[in-house]
Formats: structure tokens, C-alpha cells, sequence
């Protein structure tokens, strides 16, 4: 007794173009909602960045302090032996001088204008002064 089954015709449904450009619609609305406060933190994000690398830079030189009992003259000598005796660095970890949020050097005075020495980055319109992601951020304020 041979019993076949009746095969089963598969159904394709494919997505028509009304319905592609609908969904490419409102992912765009999404988007145009979304984007504008991913930006705004973005910018937030970066000022909080340098903040903490500017702290990680002061605390840095205040170890350097400890040891050589006098400030750095440049960022470097947190990485490389100027020369001293006493010196028991790195004082960074790793073992590099980070850069800015914009891929900016920190501007680093010893001594400073402000306290014993000054750290600050330009924001992100690389010149002094400016008002939110364009502000100055220093480690005196």
C-alpha cells in the first residue's frame, strides 16, 4: 500500500515597497526624536571625561610633589625621569599623557596662574573661553 502525502506548497510572502518605505519612515521619525539628545549628552560626556582626566592629572602631580618635593615643570616628567634621584614614577597609569576629549594636549603651567600649577583643556572649540561644550574645564574651578 503506497500512501504518498500531497506535498505542501510553501507560501513566500514578500514585503511590498509601500510597506518598506513606511517602516523606512518612521525609523527616520525615531531617529530625528532621538538624535538631537544623543548629541547633547555626547557633548556632557566629553566634559565629564576631561574633568576626570584633568583630576587624574592633578593627582598625578601631587605624587610627583610627594617625591621630588616640587611641582613638574612639564606633563612628561609624570612618565620620564627628569633626572631626579627621588623620583618613583611613572605617576600615570598607563604610562602615557592622556589627551582631551578632542584630541587636544592638556595645557599644563608650573607654576600656574591659579594654584601651584595649572591643567586645563580648551573644549571643544579649541580657544579659550566659550560658554557649554565649548567651555574651558581646568583643575581650579
Amino acid at each position: 500500500m503506497n500512501t504518498l502525502k500531497p506535498k505542501r506548497r510553501r507560501r513566500t510572502h514578500c514585503f511590498s515597497l509601500i510597506e518598506i518605505m513606511i517602516v523606512v519612515v518612521i525609523i527616520g521619525m525615531l531617529a530625528a526624536l532621538v538624535a538631537p539628545n544623543v548629541m547633547k549628552r555626547l557633548g556632557k560626556a566629553q566634559h565629564e571625561v576631561a574633568k576626570a582626566q584633568i583630576q587624574a592629572l592633578a593627582n598625578a602631580c601631587e605624587d610627583y610633589y610627594l617625591d621630588m618635593s616640587e611641582y613638574p615643570s612639564r606633563l612628561e616628567d609624570l612618565i620620564q625621569n627628569p633626572g631626579g634621584e627621588k623620583w618613583d614614577g611613572p605617576y600615570l597609569k598607563p604610562a602615557k599623557i592622556p589627551v582631551d576629549p578632542w584630541q587636544e594636549p592638556y595645557v599644563y603651567q608650573a607654576p600656574g596662574s591659579h594654584s601651584d600649577y595649572d591643567i586645563s583643556s580648551l573644549g571643544a572649540d579649541k580657544a579659550p573661553g566659550g560658554d557649554g561644550k565649548n567651555s574651558d574645564i581646568n583643575n581650579w574651578e
